[in-house]
């Protein structure tokens, strides 16, 4: 029989590592389903695993039921599964992995077992000194079944546990070892904690829905399941909620250490949610009206490529004047991965997820505006399908500056001679893909698209806001 090979949608799109959604019903009641629906929200950002863990504050401690499965929320969860979560405390994660390789073992929560009880964790990030923490607990006899670095947080979190008089003081002393990017998520046997690096990399926030209490990677998620936003967790913030309501540790906040990661405006978060309060819809827009103002060319129409460059074109169309219009049609049933057509077959990844209308683009003059071009072959082949349906010129115009250098902190920026971008003129790129102009967005603008708070440019200006590390941990995406 034939090799099946399965290849990536957005292979060459960059990827978050994962979502997470914590729940604490202090009337009870089962939150599985609460979990489950969250998790389905924040689908967009991991879709190789995903998993639940759920105990209750009412029962005895230590006894948690799990559940993780390679897949999407709805594959991996039928209707027995969840009905055997049951508990009135919880963490639920979706995964897509930068570091450590796709497997069950690998998917998360992790649930441990240690001398004061049960963790549930469940985390959003990479450390960028994950490798010396590994050995250094290795080497004092730690056994990993994993390897993710959420593995390394849960142990130091349990080792700090036996000294400290609390779960969150456990927690705040292992921040303290921690260098890199995380938001986590951890359920005890009778608190749900919340923490966020002192960089703030990666969003969380906090909801509430009566009487039960949500910690989550986006607001879009509290929409979905009927919360109302309370506020985002800050940088370097721990919260802790109790049946006694919601307590704060900012002890670790600094604001000159914040550098939030400009791609969760950019690319990675709903458009329907806001980042430490500024609207991720709003950027984009307004992404899309520098363009207009900084790269102009004459046009009939703009065009976005769905879904995050959608907002960016019509942002481009207020400003420029220029119509805006939708030339892209989205396979919504084509998901992160497809069985790939033989070589000799003429199918493309590409024109399996999206289809150009012709009656639109024909004759025209197109700027097409998408978020990013990382190896060039996707926007290569949408710039052939739009000419091919007749557009007399494609213009493109990205969101984003050229990449540059790799990213540490949870993106799967390929190394450095995969990059498009890499040693070469923005007029070469502009011929490698086949468009008649090509504009990137100038870095100096994307702290406007942050509403002016600190961000993370790393890997298109090379400038890290903390050490890079001295040896790779992007594991399998570094070729």
């Amino acid at each position: 029989m034939e090799k099946v090979q399965v290849f990536c949608i957005g292979e060459d799109k960059l990827h978050e590592e994962c979502g997470v959604f914590g729940v604490y019903d202090l009337d009870g009641n089962d939150v599985a389903s609460t979990i489950y629906y969250g998790l389905c929200t924040l689908q967009h950002r991991g879709q190789e695993s995903c998993g639940i863990a759920v105990s209750d504050t009412f029962g005895p401690k230590g006894i948690v039921n799990a559940y993780k499965g390679m897949g999407l929320c709805n594959e991996v969860f039928t209707p027995e599964i969840m009905d055997g979560l049951k508990g009135n405390i919880g963490v639920g994660h979706v995964r897509y992995s930068t570091a450590g390789s796709s497997t069950r073992e690998n998917a998360q929560p992790l649930v441990l077992n240690y001398v004061k009880g049960t963790l549930a964790l469940a985390h959003n990030g990479n450390l960028v000194n994950a490798p010396e923490l590994r050995r250094e607990l290795v080497y004092n006899g730690a056994i990993f079944q994993t390897t993710v670095d959420t593995e390394v947080i849960a142990y130091h979190i349990a080792r700090e546990r036996v000294r400290a008089k609390s779960v969150e003081e456990a927690v705040s002393n292992a921040m303290k070892k921690l260098c890199g990017a995380y938001s986590l998520v951890i359920a005890s046997p009778r608190k749900l904690i919340g923490a966020r690096d002192p960089q703030g990399f990666k969003p969380l926030c906090i909801g509430r829905r009566d009487n039960v209490y949500i910690l989550a990677s986006e607001t879009c998620a509290l929409d979905t399941v009927g919360a109302e936003f309370v506020r985002d967790v800050k940088p370097g913030e721990i919260v802790t909620i109790t049946k006694d309501g919601i307590r704060s540790d900012t002890t670790l906040c600094d604001e000159k250490k914040e550098a939030r990661c400009i791609f969760e405006y950019i690319y990675f978060a709903r458009p329907d949610s806001t980042f430490d309060g500024v609207g991720v819809y709003h950027s984009r827009i307004l992404a899309g009206r520098m363009l207009a103002k900084d790269s102009p060319v004459e046009a009939d129409l703009v065009v976005g490529v769905p879904e995050s460059g959608n907002a960016a074109a019509l942002g481009y169309s207020m400003e420029s004047g220029i119509p805006y219009g939708v030339a892209f049609i989205k396979n919504s049933y084509v998901g992160r991965t497809f069985i790939k057509p033989k070589q000799s077959s003429r199918e493309s990844a590409v024109r399996v997820k999206l289809n150009v209308l012709k009656e639109v683009v024909a004759g025209k003059r197109i700027i097409m505006i998408d978020d990013s071009i990382v190896r060039g072959t996707t926007s290569n082949r949408i710039v052939s399908m739009l000419r091919e349906a007749g557009a007399k010129e494609v213009h493109v115009k990205v969101t984003a500056p050229p990449f540059l250098y790799p990213c540490y902190f949870g993106i799967d920026i390929p190394s450095g001679d995969q990059l498009i971008a890499h040693n070469r003129t923005v007029e070469e790129i502009c011929g490698l893909i086949g468009a008649d102009s090509l504009s990137y967005l100038k870095a100096e603008r994307l702290k406007e698209m942050a509403g002016g708070l600190p961000i993370c440019t790393a890997c298109f200006t090379g400038r890290y806001p903390i050490a890079a590390p001295k040896e790779d941990i992007r594991g399998e995406f570094e070729k």
